[in-house]
């Protein structure tokens, strides 16, 4: 994809979303991290549904510590691989306790090496709360990078590496939001909506979808 037509790419989709922000629900930068670990293979809206009443007593290092592994397998045993997960996210509140002052570090490799960390929760965590300008590849955006020419490659840090070197300003701060909601929402993993999108013309997918023949129903992602 040219220059040209990546900047209109992004221009189109602030458009449509001028201020994208990430769907999963937070109170603090702790718990945006807990909430980041506990997406991995599972949805924003499942991890939302069990993290509401757990952020409600829990915001802390300390608190998920004293909180302890079984009863937050209690809280999040709806979602996906909760065993694991729970078990990193009291080692994670332990290491933030131990090395950091119980603060979330605005550094990628401190952020790595919390467990349960790698490099697309640690690129969230930047973005999200620091402000840093960081392309978190997930399979959306790892799709829609692919699909539409924009950063095409075969594993998510290719893509990665190419969103950094090509995403211009103004657009590099939101980038990776409006790639995610784009890929969930209208460019979607077995039938795109090609008929809604607003960047269509410039993608590189072949052939584009038509709209459904009955209104109002759509193929689902």
């Amino acid at each position: 994809m040219k220059k040209a037509d990546i900047f209109e790419f992004f221009e189109r989709l602030a458009e449509a979303n001028p201020h994208p922000e990430t769907e999963l629900e937070s109170v603090n930068d702790f718990t945006l991290l807990v909430a980041v670990v506990l997406s991995a293979q599972a949805t924003d809206a499942g991890v939302n549904k069990a993290t509401k009443r757990l952020f409600a007593q829990v915001d802390t290092p300390e608190g998920m510590i004293a909180l302890g592994e079984d009863g937050l397998k209690q809280h999040i045993k709806t979602i996906g691989l909760f065993n694991s997960k729970a078990k990193n996210v009291i080692a994670l509140s332990q290491a933030l306790v131990a090395y950091h002052d119980s603060r979330v570090p605005a550094d990628r490799d401190a952020l790595e090496a919390l467990p349960g960390v790698g490099r697309k929760t640690a690129n969230v965590v930047l973005n999200v709360a620091f402000g840093a300008e960081t392309f978190a590849v997930d399979t959306h955006i790892f799709r829609v990078g692919n699909r539409t020419g924009l950063a095409r490659g075969k594993t998510p840090l290719a893509v990665e590496k190419k969103l950094d070197k090509a995403v211009p300003q103004p657009f590099r701060l939101h980038a990776h939001h409006w790639l995610i909601l784009h890929g969930r929402y209208v460019c979607k993993a077995r039938t795109p909506e090609c008929w809604r999108c607003p960047v269509a013309d410039l993608c590189a997918y072949k052939p584009k979808t038509l709209a459904p023949k009955t209104p109002g129903k759509s193929a689902r992602a």
